[in-house]
């Protein structure tokens, strides 16, 4: 090869050149300001900081759910509409939409991580924390026209966009202790089961029946009574990744490790988020492989694992 021949850059070094541009981009500061600063991480090929970017179906130990999720996104035209006119209707159908979009996932075995985006009843579960919202705060509510005009674009975020102040207020709700969740729900259905809307008074009515089921002590095999309580882990799970799809962050099942101590390379699944009133989540738990519960980590200290996402957003 000549001198006068172009000289190629590697692919890790085009990825190399890129992520130091983004970061630069992101934090506002020169390129070799951004270059120093991950090189002092310790960033490999791939990855990237947690507190930037976005992964919502994180490739995870579940092939189940990875096709469940290449199908959704092979849909057509005519079913991505069904689906988006289901999900305007609230609370029930956007309860389904969220259940069928955010499949459960195995964790991988040694993660110490069980099922994610699952639980008996955590379809129900959203569709009452939508009655709670709408009872509590009827202000956030979409107007029904405007859900069901846009519902014809056959886009999931488009509705997302007009149902985030809604979604974002259910997920709130699951921050409260269970016994103060259930109060809220308990009296949010008893409102809505006076309802003079038909529609809503039904919908009340079978919720509150599904709620006490929920909350009915049964007897274990040894005979003592337990209460399977409501699924608010799967709940919360499916509702951090829709709010991520708008705001940017990592949904529960991305592979991350930690970066608090310099060469810490520990690393773990997330299988929650901490949000604050707008923007992005302000935390994760993070079960690291081995442990026995999950860590508070800020996004500061996680660093993302390469090749993350299942479908490219």
């Amino acid at each position: 090869m000549s001198d006068s021949t172009p000289r190629r850059t590697s692919a890790p070094g085009r990825a190399r050149k890129r992520a130091i541009r983004e970061h630069a981009a992101q934090t506002g500061v020169a390129y070799s300001v951004a270059a120093r600063h991950l090189e002092s991480v310790g960033l490999r090929p791939g990855e990237t900081l947690a507190r930037y970017g976005r992964t919502i179906y994180p490739i995870g130990f579940d092939p189940h759910r990875q096709l469940l999720v290449e199908r959704r996104e092979r849909r057509s035209f005519e079913e991505r509409v069904s689906d988006t006119r289901r999900a305007a209707a609230l609370p029930r159908g956007r309860a389904e939409h969220l259940a069928e979009r955010f499949p459960p996932s195995r964790g991988g075995t040694g993660t110490g991580v069980g099922v994610l985006y699952h639980g008996e009843g955590r379809q129900e579960l959203l569709a009452m924390l939508y009655i709670v919202v709408a009872t509590e705060s009827p202000g956030l509510l979409p107007v029904v026209g405007d859900l069901a005009w846009i519902a014809e674009l056959g886009e999931d975020t488009a509705l997302d966009t007009a149902c985030a102040e809604v979604d974002r207020e259910a997920r709130r709700l699951l921050d409260q202790e269970p016994l103060g969740l259930w109060s809220s729900i308990q009296k949010a259905l008893d409102i809505a089961g006076h309802s003079a809307d038909g529609q809503v008074r039904q919908e009340a009515i079978r919720q509150a029946a599904l709620l006490h089921t929920m909350m009915t002590p049964h007897l274990g095999y040894a005979g003592e009574p337990y209460v399977e309580g409501l699924p608010v882990v799967g709940a919360r799970q499916t509702l951090d990744a829709l709010l991520i799809v708008a705001d940017d962050g990592h949904a529960s099942g991305t592979r991350v490790r930690l970066l608090t101590q310099p060469n810490d390379a520990r690393s773990g699944t997330i299988i929650g988020a901490r949000w604050g009133s707008s923007g992005p989540p302000v935390g994760y738990l993070v079960w690291l492989d081995g442990a026995t519960a999950p860590l508070s980590v800020c996004p500061e200290d996680l660093i993302v694992l390469a090749g993350q996402e299942t479908i490219p957003r």
